[in-house]
């Protein structure tokens, strides 16, 4: 029979990052490939992606690359692995073009991009793998069944269960999930980040209902915030424009750029005679819709900056009515919070919509059940989430009627291996590292600097100039201190005086002890200043001593 292999290199006990690889045989499927954000004690760092090493090693195996949606947290990576990796990419139309830019952004070539349907069936270096329809806030997005003869291996992505929804591009098809479930599934990988909701999901993700009567009662000029990707609750606000004959103009050209990706394959058409075009806009205007949009934190930092009058196309008026259609999620709570006290104050007031009222496009607890119900695999793996989420998503497999050692929660890195149809090991663990990258992937970030970076922000630095004679090694220019972040110099004269003091007196011990060297000595001093600053002031700074040899000949 087939051996399978099941690991994560990404997304287990954390929101983002993911990326699953299945092995049957010798043939690697990669799906997804997403970034995350980082914490905030992760200074400096812009996002981190997965350890690609496992694939690097094994480039020769990997057949193919399955992305289910456009969302940054399944995408967003992928042009770092294609840098090293030329395998072929497997994905949604909408979903083909945005990661053609992304390409194009970062000059990778070489890569073959398949535009796929959602339901197709793909015959891979032998391997049937097969894809189905769900229901998501991004268009195109599907899950995966990579076939072998000890069952399929099902991956569902990110998905709800909405009875009502008719798009064609937003449909699932729980008549292809049961016929996949009725061919026998090995194993069934099913998302967590919702399992604490009760209930279904819809129609609770919607929010016409709730944004509509505000937009009825108030006539004057309206600016609502959405998460960029969230395209679904995008349509959703200029669908009411259009039925209201509203003007709508879009504040974020990355956003009026993924609506003309959506208009250039006939998903969707921005009605041509409400779009205010930019450069028909003018912040005198009442009547329009502004639509600000962004990614997490970066989003209230915009409507931060329109409250403020900081932004060059729009400032907040108190006669405007604002309404954050995005609910605060983890991470962004302080800038949210900075952005409604800085609208407050300038005598405005906001409609915000609650993540509790406002469900994310997430299966919650029913939506979970359902997918075990049509699948009925012999091992449940929940991915996608916190720890803690994914234990709630055990117990709810528990709840169906599944028995422990029929549920595997996993650790990044840790492989599941399955022989004859049965768990044969869980044991083997890839030693992984995140990524993080700091502006280019050429200079992902390691603990040390992170380290250095803490440091500077909580303690400060401390440069200990000093010149010598190259020859003699006697000081004759200096010692100089500056510091930055530690002390106010000239309220601490004595400290500087000490620890000129301690830089000349480690030079000249050394040269006495004819043990010079410039290195040695210079750690020797950042130890000894370290502690006698730690003593005197009660920080830890970074300590910088410079040693400059100088030819007076």
């Amino acid at each position: 029979m087939d051996q399978v292999r099941i690991f994560a290199l990404g997304g287990l006990d954390e929101n983002g990052k993911n990326m699953y690889v299945v092995e049957v045989n010798e043939a690697i499927f990669v799906i997804e490939a997403g970034l995350k954000f980082p914490d905030t004690e992760q200074l400096g760092v812009e996002f981190i992606i997965p350890d690609f090493s496992y694939l690097i090693e094994n480039k020769e195996r990997i057949k193919g690359i399955f992305i289910t949606h456009g969302h940054d947290d399944v995408v967003a990576a992928l042009p770092y692995l294609l840098k090293q990796i030329k395998a072929p990419v497997y994905t949604g139309a909408l979903t083909a073009n945005i990661i053609h830019d992304m390409l194009k952004k970062e000059n990778v070539k070489g890569v073959k991009i398949h535009r796929i349907k959602r339901s197709s069936v793909q015959r891979i270096s032998g391997v049937k793998v097969r894809t189905f329809p769900m229901t998501h806030a991004y268009p195109d997005n599907f899950g995966v069944a990579i076939m072998s003869d000890q069952g399929a291996i099902v991956y569902t992505g990110e998905f709800i269960i909405d009875y009502d929804m008719l798009s064609e591009q937003y449909i699932c098809d729980l008549n292809e999930l049961s016929d996949i479930g009725k061919s026998g599934v090995l194993c069934l990988l099913s998302e967590s980040q919702g399992v604490e909701r009760s209930g279904h999901t819809a129609p609770n993700h919607r929010i016409t209902n709730l944004i509509e009567p505000i937009f009825e009662k108030n006539h004057g000029r309206i600016l609502i915030s959405v998460y960029r990707q969230s395209l679904y609750r995008v349509i959703e606000i200029i669908e009411i424009c259009k039925r209201m004959n509203k003007p709508i103009y879009f504040h974020d050209k990355e956003l009026r750029q993924l609506l003309k990706q959506l208009e250039d394959i006939k998903y969707y058409q921005v009605p041509r005679e409400l779009e205010v075009k930019e450069w028909n806009f003018s912040d005198g205007v009442e009547d329009v819709v502004i639509v600000i949009s962004g990614s997490g934190k970066n989003l209230f930092r915009t409507m931060n900056n329109i409250a403020n009058h900081e932004d060059s196309r729009v400032s907040f008026r108190p006669s405007d009515t604002i309404i954050m259609a995005s609910p605060v999620v983890s991470g962004t709570e302080m800038e949210a919070t900075d952005m409604e006290n800085d609208i407050y104050k300038e005598g405005g007031h906001i409609f915000s919509l609650s993540s509790k009222t406002v469900l994310s496009m997430h299966p919650s607890s029913e939506d979970l059940k359902m997918m075990l119900y049509l699948f009925k695999p012999k091992y449940y793996i929940p991915v996608k989430g916190e720890y803690r989420h994914l234990v709630m998503n055990a117990n709810l497999g528990v709840s169906m009627g599944y028995s422990p050692d029929r549920i595997l929660i996993l650790d990044n890195g840790q492989i599941a291996a399955f022989e004859n149809g049965v768990l044969k090991s869980a044991s083997q663990y890839l030693e992984l590292e995140d990524t993080l990258i700091d502006g280019k992937e050429n200079w992902d970030v390691t603990g040390v600097v992170l380290k250095d970076r803490e440091t500077l922000s909580t303690d400060g630095v401390m440069i200990v100039g000093v010149g010598v004679n190259m020859k003699t090694k006697k000081v004759i220019n200096g010692p100089d201190v500056q510091t930055r972040g530690l002390i106010y110099l000239k309220d601490a004269d004595y400290i500087v005086k000490e620890v000129a003091g301690m830089m000349e007196e480690c030079i000249a011990t050394a040269v006495k002890e004819k043990r010079y060297d410039n290195l040695t000595v210079r750690g020797e001093a950042r130890d000894k200043i370290t502690r006698y600053l730690m003593k005197e002031t009660g920080k830890r700074p970074m300590v910088l001593p410079v040693i400059m040899e100088i030819n007076v000949g």
